[in-house]
């Protein structure tokens, strides 16, 4: 099978890395110069996703591949690795870590078999040998949905809160620390208070995981919410002719409410 424009692809981002003929942006580039990038592309196509947007999904998905085919090209360059070698690599492990599939016995698995499998050949390809139950590999991920995951980690070793109603208690607990750090007089020590916001959003998403929700997604409709909300506001305040610079924040709220009154 012949993929063309593929090909094309990788030519072109080598050309944007080319020492003397390429992009200065390119060429001022390293793998870690490009993780924020890799990590914005991502949610970009995750969006997208959510939008059921198939033609942008399509674009998204693409910039997502120039992130991967950039960081490709510059293992290459520094001769560590290379496009070729990552696919290797991926399909080895895709073969090793799905033997109900390339090497079936005639058994049938459920989509949770398949997950607790695929962790145990992990462990027993990388001979990992936990030396603590919660390890630094849940914070893989942006830092409340870490959160979660060691929430979820907790629970397996009974260490947990036994309802919600005792999680919000903590919750309670935690904002009244909070507090505790910002004094009337307006000074604060911005260390403590960054620890004490740290600990109240950590309960938080431990309540939303008590509740069977996920804080990541309860915070990203939060988000949306909020930005949904505040272009009708805007709208509102264009139709009076007039622009947000304009208008005081009595005056926002105002409009604020007004759209929170009418919304379904």
């Amino acid at each position: 099978m012949l993929y063309p424009e593929l090909e094309r692809c990788i030519e072109i981002v080598k050309k944007l890395r080319h020492p003397q003929n390429g992009c200065p942006w390119d060429l001022k580039q390293t793998h870690q110069t490009l993780l924020k990038y890799l990590i914005e592309e991502s949610y970009e196509f995750i969006e997208a996703c959510e939008k059921s947007d198939k033609k942008l999904m399509e674009e998204e998905l693409g910039d997502v591949l120039f992130q991967v085919l950039l960081h490709g090209t510059i293992g290459e360059e520094t001769k560590s690795f290379n496009l070729e070698s990552c696919a290797k690599v991926l399909t080895d492990k895709l073969i090793r870590r799905h033997p109900h599939v390339f090497n079936p016995d005639g058994k049938s698995l459920t989509p949770e078999q398949v997950v607790e499998n695929w962790g145990k050949i992990k462990e027993q390809e990388k001979g990992m040998v936990k030396k603590y139950s919660i390890d630094e590999k849940s914070l893989q991920a942006p830092a409340l949905e870490s959160a979660y995951k060691i929430g979820i980690k907790s629970t397996t070793v009974n260490f947990d809160w036994n309802n919600h109603l005792e999680v919000i208690s903590k919750v309670e607990e935690e904002w009244q620390e909070v507090k505790e750090e910002l004094p009337p007089t307006g000074h604060f020590n911005k260390t403590r208070v960054k620890e004490e916001i740290g600990d109240l959003l950590f309960s938080v998403a431990q309540l939303a995981r008590h509740l069977d929700l996920n804080p990541e997604e309860c915070l990203r409709d939060a988000n949306k919410k909020f930005i949904n909300r505040f272009q009708k506001v805007e709208d509102l305040v264009k139709k009076d002719g007039k622009t947000l610079t304009e208008t005081s924040q009595s005056e926002l709220e105002n409009y604020w409410g007004k759209v929170k009154k009418y919304e379904p």
